[in-house]
């Protein structure tokens, strides 16, 4: 997901906290370097700072709408009075949050609207003995709780959340790291490796030669 917000320290926060949840986040400070980054990422969601620099935030959501992709947009705002909510919505916002507001919400609204731009899928993840509940960032083998990292929990969703379809590596890198990312890295190898020394026997997760991973 995009973070865009001139308050360096606030997005920053943002960013940080949504990590916290195994989202893979990107940061811009101002409308223009938000376009550049949305004509290169599909983002599942978009939080949006209303008064930005540059390129106002209006005009921002306006181009995301436009553009006809799936991304949802959840627009931030100091202004709580009932027509800037109505106004925001208007330019086709999914959602609308004042500020200041508690970072659980935030987390909240943004996983609802995570939700949203993929088909429905369970509240919780299970398959072949793995159960994975993304509200409370919890993983089960056979009953057993498993302790992973937020890229190795990210990774894992990802695949269960596949209903058995082979992921590639290039969609995992996409989906569980920023922007920030070699695309050359062979750390989805390396993490797929630690989640099935993790998950223990039998192995879950298969790899594909030249294609990717999948749990059937």
């Amino acid at each position: 997901m995009l973070v865009v917000e001139d308050e360096n320290v606030l997005a920053d926060a943002i960013a940080e906290w949504l990590r916290r949840e195994a989202f893979a986040v990107d940061v811009a400070y101002d409308g223009a370097a938000a376009l550049e980054r949305l004509a290169v990422h599909a983002y599942d969601v978009v939080v949006l700072d209303r008064d930005l620099p540059v390129v106002h935030g209006d005009d921002v959501c306006r181009s995301i709408v436009d553009s006809g992709g799936q991304s949802r947009v959840l627009m931030l705002t100091a202004a709580a009075a009932v027509r800037e909510r109505v106004a925001g919505l208007a330019l086709g916002a999914d959602d609308y949050l004042p500020k200041p507001f508690a970072m659980v919400e935030l987390s909240a609204r943004v996983h609802a609207l995570t939700r949203r731009t993929r088909p429905a899928a369970p509240p919780r993840l299970s398959r072949r003995g793995v159960l994975v509940d993304p509200a409370r960032r919890e993983v089960y083998r056979d009953g057993r709780y498993v302790a992973l990292s937020r890229k190795e929990f990210a990774v894992l969703a990802e695949l269960l959340r596949a209903d058995g379809a082979v992921v590639s590596a290039e969609e995992l890198l996409d989906r569980a790291w920023d922007e920030h990312i070699d695309p050359f890295t062979n750390v989805v190898r390396v993490t797929v490796m630690k989640l099935r020394r993790k998950l223990g026997d039998p192995p879950v997760i298969e790899t594909v030669p030249g294609v990717g991973y999948q749990i059937r």
